[in-house]
């Protein structure tokens, strides 16, 4: 049994005594422990060695005592594992030399056996699951199809992702196809998990909010929930989209534990277009991490009461930031962790 469920009692809209915390990318980039080994180590040998990846998703539970660890890892392992090469430029971030942009680049894409190609990550939860030692429960996750087909096709990130939707309304077929090959693959990795020992699984649609609303449909949302649908009987799914307060009424529709809401929406808002009976996860701006501590903690205490300290837990509304002090990490952690009403 986990020690501290507060996390898994909010997933399961159980009445808590506050709410339950942790951070996105609360495993990395901002904590001096993590830029230690990141000076020995390359990004993917940090993902792919589970002794590397196991410690750096320990290290902020040890630090600050989150309610939830999420494993160290990162969205493109599951192009890698379909044959599409990805590599992570320092300074400019992930490069896919070979882009999907055409029939035959489709065809050489592979649904994978996960243990033969992504074992290690499996291997990682096990280490991680010996290192946690049931204190806090553990998060898996995977980016979701469209976000993933947006870097395949594009080759890199991008502010618009252009060449992705262009593919998409160009040569919708094969995008549909490709779309499906990562849901697929994307669905394996997640039963995967979850049998390996992870508590709940996150889908990250960071690109969504690119789409229309009407786009959003065709090409993210429903590959996203065949994903609920295959794993909501083995685990709880978070769902998250960045800026796609547009489709949170079908997100808490879906059959998913939780909704994840970015920081553009108010906590008002999310409760009203999510019909108010889902587990909302949000949403700090992680810009705001930048003010003092003693801001912070009001900022938070102010969230926690406009979202409701029940079916409720709290988060930032996308990735914390490299360069956040790790005293206002801390800061906004304690808030929470102090909070009476």
């Amino acid at each position: 049994m986990i020690k501290n469920d507060l996390f898994l009692k909010a997933l399961k809209g159980e009445t808590v005594e506050r709410p339950p915390v942790w951070m996105m990318r609360q495993a990395g980039r901002y904590l001096p422990e993590f830029m230690e080994l990141r000076k020995k180590y390359d990004f993917f040998t940090r993902c792919q060695t589970p002794e590397l990846a196991s410690e750096i998703t320990v290290q902020p539970i040890r630090r600050y005592g989150m309610d939830a660890a999420i494993l160290f890892s990162d969205i493109l392992v599951i192009p890698q594992a379909m044959d599409i090469e990805v590599q992570m430029k320092p300074n400019f971030g992930p490069y896919l030399p070979n882009p999907i942009r055409s029939r035959s680049d489709l065809d050489k894409v592979i649904v994978p056996d996960i243990q033969e190609t992504l074992g290690y990550v499996m291997d990682a939860i096990t280490m991680t699951k010996e290192k946690l030692n049931d204190e806090v429960p553990l998060i898996g996750f995977a980016g979701s199809p469209w976000t993933l087909l947006c870097y395949c096709v594009e080759g890199q990130g991008s502010k618009s992702f252009d060449k992705a939707r262009g593919f998409c309304f160009t040569q919708p077929k094969a995008a549909h196809e490709l779309l499906q090959k990562i849901t697929d693959t994307t669905i394996a990795y997640l039963k995967a998990k979850v049998k390996a020992g992870v508590n709940a699984v996150q889908v990250f649609d960071s690109w969504g909010g690119m789409l229309s609303p009407q786009d959003y449909q065709e090409f993210s949302w429903k590959y996203i929930q065949q994903i609920v649908d295959a794993l909501k009987d083995e685990a709880p799914v978070i769902v998250f989209g960045k800026g796609c307060w547009f489709a949170l009424k079908e997100m808490a529709n879906s059959g998913a534990s939780a909704v994840g809401v970015d920081w553009t929406c108010s906590a008002q808002n999310a409760r009203y277009l999510t019909g108010g009976n889902v587990t909302l996860q949000g949403n700090f701006d992680p810009a705001r991490l930048l003010s003092p501590p003693e801001k912070i903690k009001e900022m938070v205490t102010q969230m926690i009461r406009d979202f409701g300290k029940d079916k409720y837990i709290v988060n930032l509304g996308h990735g914390i930031l490299p360069n956040i002090p790790v005293e206002n990490a801390k800061a906004f952690i304690d808030a929470v962790k102090t909070y009476k009403e």
